[in-house]
């Protein structure tokens, strides 16, 4: 009976041993198809292009300017993953809580892609030049750089002078050119000598000498640009925004019925006023000088 005993007994263990050799290799071998399929997702990521831009409130223009950028962007690098960022967190934010719209500030944007194993990404701000903005960009992407495998970062709109020269023709092509109209652009102006771009803008506009700009919060100020018309001996004023998007300052500063807004100060010197509520973003030719300088970040990438 004790002989018997021993004999199942050491059946019992036999089977035992065999089960935990059996349900080991199959951990293993789980472990190392988890480990083969996490690898091969993050070598088969997509490099990244992101989109950089200081945001906008207003919905209608976000989507016909900073969206039809990125169209523009994802349909010349299909190779590429198109994503987006917004540099105003009081914009991120102000979305968030009115239309439970969640949209990456720059140092979120990084983060996600090194979570998801991007190891090249092109960096494509859509501001109009290097100032403040796009040297806090800049500031950023290389205290990331080393996270990645290539990191390029492509130039704002107004950089080259074969820039400045498309959007110089540019600018009497998208508007109604009348001779006795003077089209004023908007710009935001800047403390930051990147501000130069619209006295060198205008130079280039000085064949058509019924086209004017000026800031909001620099130089050439409004009285600069109605002493400009008036010089002119212009009776009506077509009035646009020379930035990316038509936004809070397009809608309030320059179109609105306020006492101080660009429309009120020019009724109030007599003239005809006509607004014209489109950010560049909404030109193709503009959406195309921005394809261009991803176009080269992308040969550029290190």
């Amino acid at each position: 009976m004790k002989k018997l005993l021993k004999i199942v007994l050491a059946g019992v263990l036999a089977v035992s041993m065999a089960v935990m050799v059996c349900a080991c290799s199959k951990t293993d071998n789980t472990s190392s198809q988890t480990q083969t399929t996490t690898s091969t997702t993050q070598s088969d990521t997509k490099p990244v292009i992101l989109v950089v831009s200081f945001g906008t409130s207003y919905n209608d223009s976000r989507e016909k300017t900073i969206g039809a950028i990125e169209k523009a962007i994802q349909t010349a690098n299909p190779d590429y993953e198109v994503r987006r960022a917004f540099t105003s967190q009081i914009i991120i934010d102000k979305l968030k809580e009115r239309d439970n719209l969640e949209i990456d500030n720059v140092e979120q944007a990084f983060d996600r892609l090194v979570s998801d194993g991007v190891k090249k990404v092109v960096v494509q701000p859509t501001h109009l030049m290097n100032g403040y903005e796009y040297d806090d960009l800049a500031k950023a992407t290389e205290q990331y750089r080393a996270k990645f495998d290539a990191v390029a970062m492509g130039k704002p709109l107004l950089s080259s002078d074969d820039d400045f020269d498309k959007i110089a023709k540019l600018l009497p092509e998208i508007t109604t050119n009348k001779d006795d109209t003077a089209y004023v652009f908007m710009g935001h102006g800047t403390e930051h000598d990147a501000n130069g771009v619209y006295t060198k803008l205008q130079t280039k506009l000085s064949a058509d000498t019924n086209y004017f700009i000026g800031t909001v919060e620099a130089t050439p100020t409004l009285d600069d640009v109605v002493r400009m018309a008036k010089d002119g001996g212009y009776k009506k004023v077509t009035l646009q925004p020379l930035m990316v998007v038509a936004g809070d300052h397009a809608n309030n500063d320059m179109a609105s019925d306020e006492e101080d807004s660009w429309k009120s100060v020019f009724e109030k010197d007599g003239f005809e006023v006509e607004c014209v509520l489109k950010g560049l973003g909404e030109f193709e030719e503009i959406q195309n000088i921005y394809v261009d300088h991803v176009k080269t970040a992308i040969a550029e990438l290190k």
